[in-house]
């Protein structure tokens, strides 16, 4: 009797067909699409009551800016917010997702969403794309434990720090911190601190700028403060227009007639070849 040959259903887990696919293109000279250079400025540090999270406004498309005025702190929990940096699209999308599955987490058990379960459903979502999800993040909140502070990278690696800088303006940032954060900061020292650490970013990185958002976490409540500081406005936008105080000189007209232009074409030499 033949054997009859019954396809198997598809199994779960990530499928590695298009980096098969890829590959093979490789190998026949087809070249894949090059990266997009992103910039951001993102922090976070732990005061003495919670979290407060802060990050500039800018977006870029490698050498462009596409948005002055975006928001890069993200909506995890109502007592969990998240930075993000990285290809806009994969953050916002990375965070939705997660951010989703609390809720969802919320109904069934009726508690408050901890901060170590976000982090743990985000690095768990970004090691299983190996870093394709250009998503940098840096997770703050304040549960029954108390505030925590976190960043994540692409491949899903973690660390858990009292303060973090993340993006291509970090390393500014992050000298800030460095010499000028201390235990116990209270609440207005800490914004002034974030703000100041954004602020390094934005003028000494290329790819962060605009305006600096402010995310104050404490036990049972949240303040978003948008737009808090805008340290670098446009000073020569006017409310009448742009208005030109010299218009270029015209220096001399002259009009040939076209029958004289006929003329000489015809009259000329022919062209040797």
């Amino acid at each position: 009797m033949a054997k009859v040959e019954v396809d198997a259903p598809p199994k779960g887990g990530f499928s590695f067909d298009l980096c098969r696919r890829n590959d093979m293109l490789s190998k026949k000279g087809v070249k894949p699409p090059s990266y997009l250079k992103t910039g951001t400025t993102i922090v976070g540090l732990i005061f003495q009551d919670g979290v407060i999270l802060g990050a500039d406004t800018r977006a870029t498309e490698g050498p462009i800016v596409a948005d002055k005025n975006c928001e890069k702190i993200h909506y995890m929990a109502p007592n969990i917010y998240c930075c993000g940096a990285g290809t806009a699209a994969d953050t916002e999308a990375v965070t939705d997702t997660i951010s989703s599955q609390l809720k969802l987490h919320r109904y069934h058990t009726g508690r408050e969403s901890r901060v170590v379960t976000a982090l743990t459903l985000l690095k768990s979502h970004l090691f299983r794309y190996q870093g394709h999800v250009s998503a940098a993040l840096v997770l703050g909140g304040v549960d029954v434990t108390g505030p925590h502070l976190h960043t994540i990278y692409p491949h899903g690696s973690t660390d858990t720090l009292p303060f973090a800088t993340m993006g291509s303006g970090s390393l500014a940032a992050m000298a800030v911190f460095e010499s000028k954060y201390h235990e116990g900061l209270s609440k207005d020292e800490g914004v002034k601190l974030v703000c100041e650490a954004i602020c390094s970013g934005i003028f000494n990185d290329l790819g962060s700028g605009s305006n600096v958002d402010i995310c104050v976490i404490t036990k049972g409540q949240k303040e978003y403060l948008r737009n808090h500081l805008s340290p670098n406005p446009r000073t020569y936008v006017s409310s009448k227009g742009y208005t030109f105080t010299k218009k270029t000189e015209v220096l001399l007209t002259k009009i040939t007639p076209l029958k004289k232009l006929v003329d000489v074409i015809e009259g000329g030499d022919a062209m040797e070849e």
